[in-house]
């Protein structure tokens, strides 16, 4: 049996949204591109032909990926524990070392994004402030380091 992807509501709806909008909207699209590119004649020198092929690779991949997700998933409840740092809380922290601070939004793996604010709660710093509260200090050795990190935790929120 495969294992389970856990989501946040949220995150599960955003993503049946995203495959929707690709087989609906997205695939339709593609078709119109490669029908164009087609009438174009010679398809072993014409780019848009390739690149509307390629596109469709990709949103057929895609599709794929989230319709496994879609069987495979499993919800995580929304915790009403306001009192520790739970998945869709958003914590500010502070390198005890280098005083520098940070702001993110702890989300499960398949909906955490570095570059949009949020990590994982597998990621060590995830699953290390995971359950504490406002003032624990943690302790972070990343993967494949001997290096330790000490955070302490100044503030967070749902």
């Amino acid at each position: 049996m495969a294992e389970y992807i856990k989501l946040t509501q949220e995150g599960f709806d955003k993503l049946m949204a995203e495959l929707e909008d690709l087989k609906v909207n997205r695939r339709r699209e593609n078709a119109e591109k490669l029908k164009i590119a087609r009438e174009q004649g010679d398809l072993s020198e014409n780019a848009e032909y390739d690149a509307a092929k390629d596109e469709q690779s990709q949103i057929e991949n895609r599709i794929a990926e989230l319709e496994e997700i879609k069987k495979h998933h499993t919800i995580v409840a929304e915790s009403t524990d306001n009192t520790t740092i739970q998945i869709g809380t958003t914590v500010h922290l502070v390198d005890v070392n280098s005083k520098e601070e940070y702001t993110f939004k702890l989300q499960t793996s398949t909906e955490s994004n570095i570059l949009e604010g949020s990590i994982s709660d597998e990621s060590p710093v995830g699953a290390g402030i995971r359950g504490k509260k406002v003032g624990d200090v943690v302790t972070v050795i990343p993967v494949n380091s001997d290096k330790e990190f000490q955070y302490k935790i100044l503030d967070f929120h749902k």
